[in-house]
């Protein structure tokens, strides 16, 4: 598969906006190194965006996420994250590399990094990207989104305080909620009431409050709800899922029910 039948294969709404503003310009930067003159590779892209219907905000209605547009969406805020902090850590791109290739394969996976460190050189408007995501992405990828983007801030060890903030403001603009935002950020953090911070409760839950939340969370978690995204993001999904399970079963144990 070239690059430019990888590009169009699997991209539905993101064909439009501002994400299909990005991928453009990534194409024209790049198009000289992979069709010699230029022309076939940004072509089929024009002619593909042109078979769809382009962005329209919050009049169009939201269409199922192709696992395309969740691979690109993924591609511009993890290039977001990176740079939060202000240098880029070569463990963060070994990191999204990696994914990738655990996610894809190595042939996918090269050609989702070549267009990666295209969307790394440019300047990203956040909250317009963030906002078209939220509008045609349902909830469950967009939570996904948001696991992922923790992953790559942790791949150096830590999570710094400016990616924090730089994720926690992803996340607004996703129309992820703060509870939801803690849920996930827990999950790559070592304290006292990660469990209870997972499963979205506090301290001073009852133990049925503690089984009602764990229904819940597995049910919001459960990998079935990222089926349509492939079973390459199923991988991802099911740590999510595990872990709340894992929360569950260390309340289970220190409150002895």
């Amino acid at each position: 598969m070239n690059f430019s039948k990888w590009i169009g294969a699997g991209l539905g709404w993101s064909f439009g906006g501002p994400i299909g503003a990005i991928i453009g310009m990534v194409l024209g930067s790049i198009v000289d190194s992979i069709s010699g003159n230029g022309a076939p590779l940004l072509g089929d892209w024009q002619t593909n965006q042109k078979q769809n219907p382009p962005y329209r905000g919050q009049t169009q209605a939201r269409p199922q996420t192709q696992p395309g547009d969740f691979e690109v969406s993924l591609l511009i805020l993890a290039s977001v994250v990176i740079k939060a902090d202000g240098h880029q850590d070569k463990r963060e791109l070994d990191y999204v590399r990696q994914q990738f290739v655990g996610m894809y394969g190595q042939e996918r996976a090269n050609h989702a990094f070549k267009l990666f460190k295209g969307i790394n050189q440019q300047q990203i408007p956040v909250r317009e990207v963030c906002m078209q995501i939220q509008r045609m992405m349902d909830h469950a990828a967009r939570l996904q989104l948001l696991h992922f983007l923790f992953g790559i801030a942790k791949a150096d060890g830590m999570v710094t305080d400016s990616e924090v903030r730089q994720i926690y403001t992803i996340s607004g603009y996703l129309g992820i909620s703060s509870r939801d935002f803690e849920s996930i950020k827990a999950m790559f953090y070592n304290s006292s009431d990660n469990a209870y911070k997972i499963l979205e409760i506090t301290k001073d839950a009852t133990n049925d409050e503690i089984k009602a939340a764990y229904r819940k969370m597995a049910k919001k978690y459960h990998p079935d709800r990222v089926i349509h995204l492939g079973e390459e993001h199923q991988k991802g999904a099911e740590d999510k899922f595990r872990q709340v399970q894992e929360a569950y079963e260390k309340l289970q144990k220190e409150r002895r029910f």
